[in-house]
């Protein structure tokens, strides 16, 4: 597998019309990668996938200049996860990551597995982790025992610190209390604590011009950046140069300040000649929190939001620029996820690829216009520690009988607090064809025995390989995750 994926970049390309457009990528070629995460953002939320109320122009001028992906999946809809299987290109599950880690967690990803980081550094890329990192707070799981030669940011969420929904510190019997100070690291130390909203309000501006000055640094020199924004988790927080900007109120704000920062980046590109030679991929981590209502996001008409093996748990925008090699103003429905960017970097950088077992794919052909490939053919969808909760192949999608969390029937809260949820709702199997029915709305199983039938095969390979906690199977090519050594 890994031998088709170094030598399959061209396949097919010569054939597209496309290919007269975009240069073919060179061996020797190492041009700058710049990953964007957000934090819960959903489908909806950016105005070239539709968001109103406020205007999203810088990312939609990196739309119009790129490829933007229809349906291109988060690794899974949880924070913790979705990071380790973006970091690995592996399901977060093979690599014993689950949920969202709490700062008191003895575990972390295991220094062991191979990062994207890692992967570049092969090739003497310059690397920098900035933002919320979320992987292990520990010092061995920290960036810089990860692949990344500068770190700076919160080691993970926003809300795990010890303030209400209200802003205000939290009483000592309250359950908040139990979090410290929020830290935010530089390499390994921790430089100052963020304290109140105010404190967090300047984190997106402190990431952006942390990432000016790494382009600036290392305008000489390959580099790879990973910019994880903290927003938009909740609490949001917004500076004053956006704060009652936007109609839609402090989300819109926000996202104007992360649309700010996209346009900064691409300024500090274009003023040391480095646009041409720079892949920026934008994405996020999982939907949105939507029982926070008017401070979470929007999943677009999908089904439910973070928390969910539903498509609104789980699609994401992502955009992707590369001048002169990715056609501009293209749009891609092709199945992707965040576990395929390792080896799709890997492939672009000529890199080797882990040499553990991962999950992802080359999904270049797609990013160089080849409309015939079909990289990707199907997906898991995995939550809790190991539950297996959907499948898909091409636009089938089956979803097995499982509890799981719904906002379907709860108020929603206002103003940064949150609204009802049911974690456990027992949800039955259904089949759904996401072309028809990206709202996963109507279950057709009854008509398509033979999808089902043929969707159940490949979750029960996938169950050998990886297993399933809801049919108590173990599997059998699941890895540790990195433990904190006791003494």
């Amino acid at each position: 597998m890994h031998a088709f994926l170094k030598h399959s970049l061209f396949v097919g390309l010569a054939a597209t019309p496309f290919s007269v457009f975009c240069a073919p990528v060179e061996k020797s070629q190492s041009p700058n990668i710049i990953l964007i995460f957000m934090d819960d953002l959903g489908y909806g939320d950016l105005s070239c996938y539709g968001a109103s109320q406020y205007k999203t122009p810088n990312l939609d001028k990196m739309a119009s200049q790129g490829v933007r992906f229809t349906s291109f999946l988060s690794a899974q809809a949880v924070c913790s996860a979705s990071r380790a299987g973006i970091m690995t290109g592996c399901y977060p599950n093979r690599v014993g990551i689950s949920g969202a880690l709490m700062p008191d967690a003895k575990i972390g990803l295991n220094p062991n597995e191979e990062t994207i980081a890692e992967v570049l550094k092969k090739r003497n890329y310059k690397t920098a982790a900035i933002g919320k990192w979320h992987l292990g707070y520990q010092p061995e799981f920290l960036p810089l025992q990860q692949g990344f030669d500068e770190y700076l940011g919160l080691p993970y969420s926003n809300d795990m610190w010890p303030v209400n929904f209200d802003g205000k510190h939290a009483a000592e019997s309250s359950n908040k209390a139990r979090y410290p100070e929020l830290p935010l690291i530089e390499d390994n130390d921790k430089i100052r604590e963020i304290r109140t909203l105010d404190d967090q309000s300047e984190l997106t501006t402190l990431y952006t011009e942390r990432a000016v000055r790494f382009i600036d640094a290392n305008k000489k020199n390959p580099f790879f950046i990973y910019l994880a924004h903290s927003m938009t988790h909740i609490p949001l927080a917004v500076s004053t140069k956006f704060k009652g900007k936007s109609e839609q109120g402090l989300f819109g704000d926000v996202m104007m300040e992360i649309d700010w920062s996209v346009g900064e980046i691409m300024k500090v590109l274009d003023k040391n000649g480095l646009t041409k030679n720079t892949l920026i991929i934008f994405t996020s981590d999982n939907g949105p929190w939507l029982n926070f209502g008017n401070h979470a996001g929007s999943n677009g008409g999908l089904r439910e939001g973070k928390g969910a093996s539903f498509e609104g748990g789980q699609r994401e925008p992502c955009i992707m620029k590369w001048p002169g090699h990715i056609p501009e103003g293209t749009i891609c429905n092709k199945l992707a996820s965040t576990i395929d960017l390792l080896p799709t970097l890997a492939a672009i950088t000529n890199s080797p690829l882990p040499e553990k077992k991962i999950d992802g794919v080359n999904i270049l052909p797609l990013l160089l216009g080849d409309e015939n490939a079909n990289p990707r053919q199907s997906f898991l969808y995995y939550y809790r520690k190991n539950s297996l909760e959907a499948v898909r192949k091409g636009d089938w999608k089956l979803v097995f009988a499982h509890p799981g969390r719904t906002y379907i029937g709860f108020k929603p809260g206002v103003d940064g607090f949150p609204g009802g949820t049911n974690e456990n709702f027992p949800y039955e199997e259904g089949l759904y064809d996401l072309r028809r029915d990206p709202g996963e709305r109507f279950d057709i199983k009854e008509y398509y025995p033979e999808v089902v039938a043929e969707l159940k095969k490949l979750a029960n390979e996938a169950r050998e390989d990886l297993g399933d906690d809801i049919q108590k199977i173990e599997g059998k090519n699941r890895r540790d995750p990195g433990r904190v050594l006791t003494k």
